[in-house]
């Protein structure tokens, strides 16, 4: 049987969720793999709570459906654990990659999870880097850093076919500096 990795993105409407999910999935296809990642939203507004969702496999696969067991869970929202139960269906000894100020040990106590937890202040590291309050690729260093999926270069190789000239380099430099700060517990 194929070997699927299922991640969950939580975040907010403009937050870059969609854009985190398939930078993750462009990654993989750069390495070989195979990937799905959509979204998942209705008519909210900006600010609301959305998910986004990437499935990367060695072999084809055939799911159709949302992750609702997820491997990895990555919140790009601080403030939405305490409106939105982002560890529902984490498998156990599952990952959670949060973007938070927080030790890591403090979010596993506050959220009850009894796998891996990755702790980065993303926000922080993107109003340094890139110069705006959006931590969706400061937070893909760190998931790149705790899970191994896809490696860092394939990361950087997707994310500047997007995003071109000092945009993607400063997305690049949060990407370094999230992978290098991160804090696991």
């Amino acid at each position: 049987m194929a070997k699927i990795t299922e991640v969950r993105f939580h975040g907010r409407g403009g937050q870059g969720v969609v854009t985190a999910s398939r930078l993750l999935a462009n990654a993989a296809i750069l390495e070989g793999k195979f990937i799905q990642a959509f979204p998942e939203f209705g008519p909210e507004r900006a600010g609301a709570p959305i998910k986004g969702y990437t499935r990367i496999g060695d072999e084809k696969f055939t799911i159709k459906s949302a992750i609702y067991t997820p491997d990895v869970v990555a919140v790009i929202d601080p403030t939405l654990p305490r409106l939105v139960p982002v560890t529902e269906g984490l498998k156990e000894g599952g990952i959670v990659v949060i973007n938070t100020p927080q030790t890591p040990e403090t979010v596993k106590s506050e959220l009850n999870v009894q796998g891996t937890v990755a702790a980065v202040n993303a926000t922080n590291i993107a109003l340094e880097t890139i110069g705006r309050p959006i931590a969706n690729t400061a937070i893909l260093g760190a998931l790149v850093k705790v899970t191994d999926l896809v490696k860092l270069d394939s990361l950087f190789e997707a994310l500047l076919e997007i995003f071109k000239g000092g945009v993607g380099q400063k997305n690049v430099d949060a990407i370094k500096r999230s992978y290098e700060e991160v804090k696991v517990a």
